[in-house]
């Protein structure tokens, strides 16, 4: 995939239809999480950030919810090891400090876990099981 990743940042209005088309792929398709435990009230109130390809294909996707929690993380399948999840995130980090948020929060899959950490997340509390799947929670404190 060596080619040009553009992250949009946007509200539901805005990504829901590419956001929620690769959600439903990665969780519920892949994960097999219930689609009324994916799907939840709160992605209009969340800044969502969608990855495309230089094609205009959507590649992955995450939000923000105004409690600072980064949530409903995907990429893509044959998208993944390609840099898009460290896009996103970055996206989602910078959007949290433009809202003077002082640190972010997420429920980390438990096999992502080194994902977050290279990005500065540091595990807390003990695992948990989240929609059949084992979760740690992660924070990272931001800076001006």
């Amino acid at each position: 995939m060596g080619q040009k990743i553009k992250i949009v940042v946007g509200d539901w209005a805005a990504c829901r239809h590419d956001a929620a088309a690769i959600r439903h792929e990665v969780f519920v398709v892949e994960q097999h999480v219930p689609p009324e435990l994916e799907m939840d009230e709160h992605d209009r109130d969340c800044v969502h950030v969608v990855a495309y390809d230089e094609q205009g294909g959507a590649l992955g996707t995450g939000r923000l919810l105004p409690n600072a929690h980064i949530g409903r993380m995907a990429v893509r399948l044959d998208c993944r090891g390609a840099g898009v999840g460290s896009r996103l995130l970055a996206a989602l980090v910078d959007e949290a400090r433009r809202r003077h948020y002082m640190e972010v929060v997420l429920s980390a899959q438990l096999h992502a876990q080194d994902f977050y950490a290279r990005h500065g997340f540091v595990p807390e509390g003990t695992s948990y099981m989240d929609a059949g799947i084992e979760h740690v929670t992660m924070r990272r404190a931001l800076t001006a």
